[in-house]
């Protein structure tokens, strides 16, 4: 076992009890009977000593067996309409991958000829393609897709290059795809994890509600920037060569040669993706028009109201088992089998997350830790306290997965603000975002880990860059988040 873990394993307990015991809150017993689980799971979250998804189980267990709430309230948000959404979303990511849709899309945008003329292009149209996918299905199951393709794209270029040149487009490259995942994570609410905490705590504990739409436009404000940041970082670091004919040749014929048109499972698994999506957007690009008009659009209302979206993401998921392959043979586009793969783990670390911080609002243990930071009346920069909580997530989550970075982060940020009468929005959204944006460490998301198992990507390589992305995303988000989306009117 790593020392971290062994770490984690005793301190986790020493630190329950410690508090536990302590005269801490004493006023409030509920609340310092759950900072003592606050502090247990915590610290096993970020050690993960025991898998990430158990110790998120054993929030309402813990919060249920101490008496802090009753075990329907501890267990409720593992049905929160939040969870509904991603479930559905996995499961049309999942069809995407079975039948092989995203690869698809990767293949039909690098057979484009103007594109293999530079390994610029490449790298741009490689990123574009990682950050598009990762929008609608996990930043892990698209570096895992896309992984493999890049490796083609190497062995062609290697077969032209030499020494040097060859190690720095292999890093290069690799970078770019995990990079670019986690970027293009940001770009809508089921993207990331950390985008629907979120906005499940928002509605819950602020009472702000944030639509699929809204998500999207803020999130493309980051995304945007970041992105051309992220290319223009890499290109810069590609040795000026030009792509040998022959490489070209080879290249362009490999991608080509892939079978043309979709299949059957195929165009079923993108007419359930896209009515899914037709849902989730439709009512936000209405409300936008008919604002613009200035009239109330009724349509869109209706649409809210009986397509929120976790029901649109459920009625999407149902289609794949609805719309047959054969029906003589009663082969549908998604068997149970297959859709029972999808990342359960996730979803459950998404209830324990949800299930601690609305407790922590319930016993008051939230405005207490608020207190502790900021004194009630005392004055405090909405700007100060966004950058700070933005710079906190990116860093935090290089030592754990983004989805217990938010939800450790945004329940304190939440109260925080009120403590110090500021809105919580900027700060949250910030928060949420910055958990998609840790690029140093293999450990702080997956797609640094995929790559980083090829071999090919030297440590200190990626704290190198990683770093200096970092503070680049920090700078972004809090342009974005501060500046721009007030100045929309988004915020």
């Amino acid at each position: 076992m790593e020392l971290r873990k062994k770490i984690g394993l005793l301190f986790g307990p020493l630190f329950f009890l410690a508090a536990y015991f302590s005269p801490l809150l004493k006023e409030n017993p509920k609340a310092h009977t759950l900072l003592a689980i606050f502090l247990l799971i915590v610290t096993w979250w970020i050690t993960e000593c025991i898998p990430i998804p158990i110790t998120a189980l054993l929030v309402p267990v813990l919060i249920t067996v101490f008496r802090v709430a009753s075990v329907s309230d501890a267990f409720a948000p593992f049905a929160n309409p939040i969870i509904m959404l991603f479930l559905g979303s996995f499961i049309l990511a999942k069809a995407m991958s079975v039948h092989a849709l995203d690869q698809k899309l990767a293949h039909s945008i690098l057979s484009l000829k103007f594109i293999v003329q530079k390994r610029s292009r490449i790298l741009f149209a490689l990123g574009l393609t990682v950050v598009f996918l990762s929008m609608w299905i996990s930043n892990t199951a698209t570096t895992a897709m896309m992984y493999p393709i890049v490796l083609g794209i190497l062995s062609a270029f290697n077969s032209g290059t030499k020494g040097n040149s060859v190690s720095s487009l292999n890093l290069i490259f690799l970078l770019m795809i995990a990079y670019s995942a986690s970027v293009g994570g940001i770009g809508t609410p089921i993207g990331s994890p950390p985008n629907l905490i979120a906005i499940g705590m928002l509605k819950r504990l602020a009472g702000y509600n944030i639509t699929f739409f809204q998500w999207m436009i803020i999130g493309f404000l980051v995304l945007i920037p970041m992105y051309l940041a992220l290319f223009f970082f890499m290109k810069l670091k590609i040795r000026k060569q030009d792509i040998p004919s022959r490489v070209k040749k080879d290249f362009s014929s490999a991608i080509q040669a892939r079978p043309k048109g979709l299949t059957r499972p195929q165009r079923n698994v993108l007419i359930a993706f896209s009515v899914t999506v037709s849902l989730w957007t439709i009512p936000g690009l209405i409300n936008l028009i008919f604002s613009i008009l200035k009239k109330k659009p009724p349509l869109a209302l209706w649409l809210q109201e009986h397509f929120p979206e976790s029901v649109a993401a459920i009625i999407g998921a149902s289609l794949l088992f609805i719309l047959p392959v054969d029906l003589k043979q009663g082969r549908f586009t998604l068997s149970l089998k297959e859709a029972l793969r999808i990342d359960w783990g996730t979803l459950l670390l998404f209830g324990g997350g949800l299930s601690l911080g609305f407790q922590m609002f319930e016993t008051g243990l939230a405005d207490s830790i608020g207190r502790f930071f900021i004194s009630p009346g005392t004055s405090a920069s909405l700007s100060l306290i966004t950058f700070l909580s933005i710079a906190l997530s990116v860093f935090l989550t290089e030592v754990t997965s983004n989805t217990a970075s938010a939800n450790m982060i945004i329940p304190i940020i939440i109260a925080i603000s009120k403590a110090a009468s500021i809105s919580p929005l900027a700060p949250v959204l910030g928060s949420a975002i910055g958990c998609s944006f840790a690029f140093m460490l293999p450990v702080a998301t997956p797609p640094n880990a995929i790559i980083f198992g090829s071999g090919l990507v030297p440590l200190t390589k990626m704290i190198k860059y990683g770093f200096w992305l970092n503070i680049m995303g920090i700078i972004i988000i809090w342009i974005a988040i501060r500046l721009l989306a007030p100045l929309l009117g988004l915020i």
